[in-house]
């Protein structure tokens, strides 16, 4: 399957504006409601299934050039009509 860009966005912020970003849509998926993500002139609306796939990744880059590592943690929601999971997570 092809993949297309819809939206990105990426800037440098405090924690605690991440957290209100993720609590946001979360309490989105909870409720089954839709949601846009609007950056500038780009904006997004999606509307999740109630079941999605979730992953979470966490990535190690370190420099070529001796420099600090960068640690780098994803979370990723996929859907289709068919989507299902495997195995649980937990967060502590």
């Amino acid at each position: 399957m092809a993949e297309e860009t819809l939206f990105e966005f990426e800037r440098n912020m405090d924690t605690s504006e991440v957290a209100q970003y993720l609590r946001t849509v979360a309490d989105h998926l909870e409720s089954g409601d839709e949601f846009t993500l609007e950056s500038g002139t780009e904006s997004v609306t999606l509307t999740p299934s109630r079941r999605v796939e979730f992953e979470v990744e966490v990535e190690r880059e370190t420099s070529k050039s001796g420099g600090s590592a960068e640690i780098e943690l994803e979370f990723e929601l996929e859907w289709d009509e068919d989507g299902t999971g495997t195995g649980d997570l937990n967060i502590e």
